[in-house]
C-alpha cells in the first residue's frame, strides 16, 4: 500500500506572505498572492479559499477572479468556476481590461461547452 502524496512543501514567498497575515496586515492583494502561491503548488483548495478573501476585500480585482476561477475549476466546481470567471469577464470589461477579459471568455466558454456535453441542465444556451 502507497503513502499518500506529502503536501508541497511551502515555497518561501508563501511562508512570508502568511507571516504578515499572520501579523495583521490584512489586503486584497496579500490574499491573492497567497492564493498565487498556492496556486503554484497546486494546492487548489488552498488557492480558493485565498483567493474567495482576495476578491471578496475588493471586488474589482480582476487577476484575482481569474486565478480564483481557476482554482474553483481544478478543485471539481465548474459551475462555481463559470460563475467567478464571468464575474471576472464584467470587472475586466468595466475597467478596460480587454487581455483579462479575452483570457477568461476563452475558459468560460470551455466550461459552457463542458457543461453542455456532461448534459448540464443549468448550462447556457
Amino acid at each position: 500500500m502507497t503513502e499518500p502524496a506529502a503536501p508541497p512543501a511551502k515555497s518561501a514567498a508563501l511562508v512570508n506572505f502568511e507571516k504578515m497575515l499572520a501579523s495583521g496586515k490584512d489586503s486584497a492583494l496579500l490574499r491573492f498572492s497567497i492564493g498565487n502561491e498556492y496556486a503554484k503548488a497546486r494546492d487548489w483548495a488552498a488557492a480558493a479559499d485565498a483567493l474567495a478573501h482576495a476578491v471578496t476585500l475588493d471586488p474589482q480585482f480582476t487577476a484575482a477572479w481569474k486565478v480564483y476561477a481557476r482554482a474553483l475549476m481544478e478543485t471539481g466546481r465548474p459551475r462555481d468556476a463559470l460563475a467567478a470567471y464571468r464575474t471576472g469577464i464584467d470587472v475586466a470589461q468595466r475597467k478596460g481590461d480587454r487581455q483579462a477579459e479575452k483570457e477568461m471568455t476563452v475558459f468560460a466558454r470551455r466550461i459552457e461547452r463542458a457543461l453542455a456535453d456532461a448534459g448540464d441542465a443549468q448550462a447556457p444556451q
